[in-house]
This record gives structure tokens, C-alpha cells and sequence, in this order.
């Protein structure tokens, strides 16, 4: 099934490199513009820095539990201290380097590099990628955690990440788009090693295959539909992945914006299943399926007064069960965020809220546990 599926990328990637060719030699004519000097570089970077504060009882500032009441409530956090460098070989041909420096605070094994890729471009109906890169498989995949509108990425995201679909991983993927009638369409393929990130060769012999759809249904509004889907092989078990989601961008006046986004994902939760004693499994693996669903609004004032561009007002809600058929135990988190944005696409920004976690049933001394969490972050990038 693999093969089959890898066999119209090659073949439409042959198609446009002759395409290409060709359209040079017609080109060779016609008058050369000024040129155009290769390499190029564009240095990016990051900082979040934090104040936390835990208003769980007995619950840490990183969420964990402890029975013996020894807790750390209060306390300055660095987030991220990412530094990239984005490298334009040629007109098509770039590779992108991302580190992040904060991971050094802790055990780095598997951490800090997290972009580094190569990608080619042939034209808007495809592009090549090959690496460690997010792959394209839900919404926010395609959106970095520095514009997103609230503090971080949602619970879903970082549990289809440790089972291979989403977050940093190693593999290669294809790019493109076109248009169906008036409908502009995007489109990504990808092959995985499903490991995760920094990862020296792969667990097994199996790959993930994934594929994500989005469908501009509405310019002016920016209402864009997105499907996803995914199999493939973990230690010879069958695993899948499906998706959807929506995001609409309403202008309500000249300076009042307000935008929606809603996803869905549902998949095998094979990272649970594996990290089991085979004594304490229920069934095979295709008892353990993860889902969740998150909405996220978020209302957009423009200031620009002084160096006060936008205030923003969000909220977002979301209820994940990471095994809904076996020990069900559904986790609900409300992020309610203030943000006060200087400059222009959130160069400086200030936020300040919570992160409040409401589970079935609390299991002491884990991260699975009710909690309160109060946080004051500062944004900065370049």
C-alpha cells in the first residue's frame, strides 16, 4: 500500500522537473533580469520566559501531584529559546535549522535541534522535503507556537506527537497546491519514521503514512476546511490517525476581528499501548484510541497607540480522553488569555492567564490530577 502511494509523487515530481527544464530553454531568449545572489540568510528567534504559579493543592508547577505536600507552587520559567537560521541555496532550494537552547535546562537527550531539513521546490504543485520538520497533519502543525493565540499548543498536539503524527519528526513529505473550480486547495503527503524527534534510526520497519487536505471555502472570512488521515505499521500492529478542522477570520470593524478555530483528531494511541506491561494490556492495540476535540476563539482589538499595537481576549476550550475504551479517564482544560501585542506580528508580546485541568478521576502523585495554573509569559522574536 506504501509503494502505491509513493508512486504518483515520483512520478508527478519527474513531471514537473521536465516541466521545469523546459520552460528554462524557452526562458534562454528572453532578456536576463538583474541576478539574484545565492546563498541567502534569514536569522530567527524566540524567547518565552514565564512566571508560574499553582493554585492546585499539592500539585507542582508543572502539574504533578505529590502526596507528601513538598511542592513547588511558585517559580520563573524559560519556555523556549529557540534560534533558527533559514538558508535560500538557490531559487528553489533551502534548508532550515532550528535549535532550542531552553532544553539545555534539563536531560537533553532527544531534545533541543528541532528543525533540520532540506526542501526543494519545483513549482506551487509541489515541493519536496526531507528531514526532521513538522509534518503537515492538523491545524497547528502549520502554525508556529509564537503566533499561536493562546499560551501553547493544545493537549492533543503533544499526544499525536508521541505516537508519530505530529510535532517534530523525521521523514520526508510532499507539498503543493492547486485549485478545484474557485477553490484553492492545499495539499501534503508524508512518510514517517514515527519516532519523534532526534531519534538515530527507527524503532521497527514500519513507516506512518499521513495526508492532510485544507480547502479556502471562503476568502473574504478566511473559512478554511482541513482533513487529515494516517495508517501504518508499529511493531507490526496495525495504527491510523484521522482529522478535521475549521478556522474563520471575521472583521467585525475597522479595528474588531474575530476568529474560530475548531479541531477534531482521533487515532491509536500506540505510544500507551507499548509503554504497558503485556500482562496489564486489555486486548490488542486497537483497544487503545485517543480523541479529542478543542475550540479556540480569540477577539482581536487594534490599538496602535505608542508601541501598544492590538489587545487580544481568548479562550480556549478542550476535552481529550488519551484512551477512551479502556480506562476512560477524559481530561477538560480551560485557557483563558489576555494578550497585549507590541509591534508588528507579535515581535513583543505580554500574556497573562490560566491553564485550568479538570479530570474524571485524579491519580495521585502524577500529572493527572486537577489543577489551577497561573501564568504571566513574555514573548519576544526576531
Amino acid at each position: 500500500m506504501s509503494k502505491i502511494l509513493l508512486f504518483p509523487i515520483v512520478i508527478f515530481f519527474f513531471i514537473s522537473s521536465n516541466y521545469l527544464h523546459a520552460q528554462g530553454d524557452v526562458n534562454d531568449g528572453e532578456k536576463n533580469e538583474p541576478e539574484v545572489k545565492y546563498p541567502q540568510y534569514q536569522l530567527k528567534g524566540l524567547l518565552q520566559a514565564r512566571y508560574l504559579e499553582s493554585f492546585g493543592d499539592n500539585v507542582d508547577v508543572l502539574g504533578v501531584h505529590h502526596s507528601t505536600g513538598d511542592v513547588t507552587q511558585q517559580s520563573f520559567d524559560i519556555k523556549r529559546m529557540r534560534v533558527g537560521l533559514n538558508t535560500k541555496l538557490s531559487e528553489a532550494t533551502e534548508v532550515v535549522i532550528l535549535v532550542n537552547l531552553a532544553d539545555f535546562k534539563s536531560d537533553t537527550k532527544g531534545k533541543v535541534l528541532e528543525n533540520a531539513y532540506g526542501k526543494y521546490t519545483f513549482s506551487k504543485y509541489i515541493a519536496l522535503t526531507g528531514g526532521q520538520f513538522r509534518p503537515a497533519f492538523g491545524l497547528e502543525e502549520l502554525v508556529p507556537v509564537d503566533i499561536i493565540k493562546s499560551f501553547d499548543f493544545s493537549n492533543q498536539y503533544y499526544e499525536f506527537g508521541k505516537n508519530g503524527w505530529t510535532s517534530f519528526q523525521i521523514g520526508a513529505s510532499a507539498t503543493g497546491s492547486f485549485d478545484i473550480g474557485k477553490i484553492p486547495v492545499n495539499y501534503a503527503v508524508s512518510v514517517l519514521n514515527g519516532n519523534g524527534k532526534n531519534v538515530e534510526m527507527d524503532k521497527d520497519n514500519g513507516k506512518q503514512y499521513s495526508t492532510r487536505w485544507v480547502f479556502e471555502l471562503s476568502k473574504e472570512h478566511k473559512i478554511n476546511l482541513g482533513l487529515n488521515g494516517g495508517f501504518g505499521k508499529v511493531f507490526k500492529e496495525d495504527v491510523f490517525a484521522i482529522g478535521a478542522d475549521i478556522t474563520s477570520d471575521f472583521k467585525l470593524t475597522d479595528r474588531v476581528t474575530f476568529d474560530l478555530q475548531i479541531e477534531y483528531k482521533q487515532g491509536t494511541n500506540h505510544n500507551l499501548y507499548f509503554s504497558l506491561p503485556a500482562e496489564n494490556r486489555v486486548g490488542d492495540v486497537s483497544n487503545y484510541q485517543m480523541r479529542g476535540v478543542y475550540f479556540l476563539p480569540n477577539l482581536r482589538y487594534v490599538v496602535n497607540y505608542k508601541k501598544l499595537t492590538a489587545f487580544e481576549l481568548s479562550c480556549r476550550y478542550e476535552t481529550f480522553d488519551p484512551s477512551y475504551k479502556v480506562n476512560s479517564n477524559v481530561r477538560q482544560t480551560y485557557t483563558p488569555m489576555i494578550s497585549l501585542e507590541f509591534g508588528k506580528a507579535y515581535t513583543g508580546r505580554i500574556e497573562m492567564g490560566f491553564e485550568i485541568d479538570r479530570f474524571d478521576r485524579n491519580i495521585p502523585d502524577t500529572s493527572t490530577y486537577n489543577d489551577e495554573l497561573f501564568l504571566i509569559q513574555l514573548q519576544l522574536r526576531l
